[in-house]
């Protein structure tokens, strides 16, 4: 059963509300951000929750846990499907049978191969249950996570900074800096909303960089994404990375496709590509970044050293357009967010 139309008015202003129970979650992490609210008979609101990351109790047993595990003849509004499997904790569709939950109102029907199936599981049991509520809205907050999940790989975002006629690199091969430091921070704000970030054993091996996620004062931030290196040349033992906080994932492959399916099985769900020009351009070419982040510095260099290379496109038949979702002006520099205009990333 599905549509807006089903949901009474009380619903549809609680699915609101879950909608802003689940921002409350983080963005990082193997698990959607999901948040509950238990409605009475007459539409009041009786208990709210969210799920507060990997290991924690769900959105649905948050509510849950406010009135005691007794929510007979109560409604449960929530964003996402109630997960129908045993992992760290156990099933909210379970849970939401047994505490005497009479309906159910979700928003988008949960795609994973382990974790669905529970709307089926409560309507065998009885309970009334009415999906696509404000779906539209709920797809855009878990967009990442949904896309993995359909996938089977994370979402990528592949990031350069360049100047305005493109070049990463002056001749001799430096690049510090190009942009100026309000960009950078940004920078390091994109590390830590993601999982993961992704470079080639050159950026490793030339720059040997850090890749910590790291705030104004030079402070680490609280969440550190785990760097991966993709290519077949070792690390050396004494690179900055080994002594990454967040850990060191070494994949010893070239294989871009099966690097990622890997960090999706691993939970990393979100994926910040940071590399040189060779690991972001064989990202693009390959179909595999679904959004870009752009910092583009009022300067010129010329020559080559190009942000990105060789995409395979042989001529204005094929070109790649993308759409501009954000511009922003970062003290000098611009920091522009886009993603492909023409074909679905999901």
């Amino acid at each position: 059963m599905s549509s807006q139309a089903t949901a009474n008015e009380h619903e549809l202003a609680a699915m609101r509300r879950a909608l802003e129970l689940a921002e409350l979650g983080p963005l990082t992490g193997g698990n959607p951000r999901v948040g509950c609210v238990l409605l009475d008979a007459d539409g009041r609101t009786v208990a709210e929750g969210w799920h507060r990351g990997a290991g924690t109790p769900h959105a649905e047993i948050d509510a849950l846990a406010k009135v005691g595990g007794d929510a007979r003849g109560l409604t449960a509004v929530v964003t996402l499907e109630p997960c129908n499997h045993w992992g760290r904790t156990g099933p909210c569709s379970i849970a939401l049978i047994g505490a005497g939950i009479s309906r159910v109102v979700y928003g988008v029907t949960d795609p994973g191969s382990h974790s669905a199936g529970g709307g089926a599981r409560l309507r065998e049991a009885g309970v009334e249950v009415v999906g696509g509520v404000r779906a539209a809205e709920v797809e855009e907050l878990l967009e990442c996570w949904l896309a993995s999940e359909r996938r089977g790989r994370p979402w990528v975002t592949v990031k350069w900074a360049s100047t305005l006629d493109g070049r990463a690199a002056a001749a001799d091969g430096t690049s510090r800096w190009i942009t100026g430091t309000a960009a950078r921070q940004r920078v390091h704000e994109e590390r830590a909303s993601n999982d993961a970030i992704l470079v080639g054993t050159g950026t490793v091996l030339a720059d040997d960089p850090s890749l910590t996620a790291r705030g104004d004062a030079g402070e680490l931030l609280s969440h550190q994404p785990v760097p991966v290196v993709v290519g077949r040349r070792p690390i050396p033992d004494d690179a900055a990375l080994r002594r990454h906080p967040g850990g060191l994932i070494e994949t010893g492959s070239r294989d871009l496709a099966a690097v990622l399916a890997d960090l999706n099985a691993r939970g990393l769900r979100r994926v910040y590509v940071e590399g040189g020009p060779t690991i972001a351009s064989a990202i693009i070419a390959a179909g595999l970044a679904d959004a870009y982040s752009l910092y583009l510095a009022p300067a010129l260099l010329g020559g080559g050293r190009l942000a990105i290379g060789d995409l395979g496109i042989p001529s204005m038949d094929a070109i790649r357009r993308l759409r501009i979702d954000g511009v922003e002006r970062l003290g000098d520099d611009l920091h522009l967010t886009a993603r492909d205009a023409t074909e679905g990333t999901s």
